[in-house]
């Protein structure tokens, strides 16, 4: 069994981008730059975005937040994105989900430029990627991309359950594995809250990758052994002992599955590392111009 090392994979991703990002500055050019936007005081979102910006200062990027109070109206909201559109100093921008009720995630997300949405969230972009065009992939299923090519994880003729049916995760996902190319060219079956027997399906597969937001979900007497599982799965869950009051649990029952993978990935230090890496590369096309011209 080996550990998917998420963690050192963003690291070494950085670095990379960083270096060509130097490049580019010495010949004169500005710096990119990635602007996110946030309503509310959600604890997540709040860390979410400071990694974020963290990364962003890693990879010699500029970075903004525009930080609005839980109140702030939908037209505020929509009159902020109009104005990152037409700023040509801004390459690509995010909106932090989830919104408040009072807001339409959906008319936010679609009021972006698909060219400067690096989250790959608008329908354009998700239509472009679903056709295999170049798109602005969504950052979490682009990540385990990356991963099981750095650890060149066979995936061609392999069977692969996605479970979660997300627009942001489970359903790219499917579709990106399922095309042609490395990694991709693999059999996929994508498993809901209505699916039947998805202990039998999870069995049968080579590759798992659990999304269901649901804390331990999958289980070792689901795992065929020598299986390849990616852990989606960022629950809070309280924690006494721990100094921030919680811990982060994964949709995997990590002690119990481990052993009887050939990979699999932990929780923290997997996935989640590399959805803010992959936002800093669709960032750096977007400064290049490289989906849109």
């Amino acid at each position: 069994m080996q550990i998917i090392d998420g963690k050192k994979i963003a690291a070494d991703i950085k670095v990379e981008i960083c270096g060509e990002v130097e490049q580019l500055t010495a010949t004169g050019r500005r710096r990119p730059q990635l602007v996110a936007i946030i309503v509310g005081e959600d604890g997540a979102s709040q860390a979410y975005v400071a990694g974020k910006e963290k990364a962003c200062g890693e990879c010699g990027f500029k970075s903004q937040v525009l930080r609005f109070a839980e109140s702030a109206t939908e037209a505020e909201l929509l009159a902020a994105i109009a104005r990152l559109n037409a700023d040509s100093e801004v390459d690509g921008f995010i909106v932090q989900l989830p919104l408040p009720q009072h807001i339409s995630e959906q008319r936010v997300i679609e009021a972006i430029d698909p060219k400067k949405d690096v989250d790959g969230f608008h329908p354009v972009n998700v239509g472009r990627m679903t056709i295999g065009l170049p798109a602005y992939v969504s950052a979490t299923p682009a990540g385990i991309k990356e991963l099981l090519r750095r650890y060149s994880i066979a995936t061609s003729g392999k069977r692969c359950a996605v479970l979660g049916r997300s627009n942001i995760v489970g359903r790219p996902l499917m579709n990106l594995l399922s095309q042609k190319g490395t990694p991709g060219d693999c059999t996929v079956t994508i498993c809901h809250s209505r699916t039947r027997s998805i202990k039998e399906i999870c069995r049968s597969a080579d590759i798992i990758v659990a999304a269901l937001g649901q804390p331990e979900f999958l289980t070792a007497d689901m795992v065929a052994s020598g299986a390849v599982v990616i852990d989606v799965g960022t629950t809070r869950v309280p924690a006494a002992d721990a100094k921030s009051g919680f811990r982060l649990k994964g949709d995997v029952k990590f002690d119990e599955v481990a052993p009887k993978c050939s990979y699999i990935t932990p929780v923290p230090g997997g996935v989640g590392p590399m959805t803010i890496v992959s936002l800093m590369k669709n960032t750096l096309k977007a400064y290049k111009k490289e989906v849109y011209g």
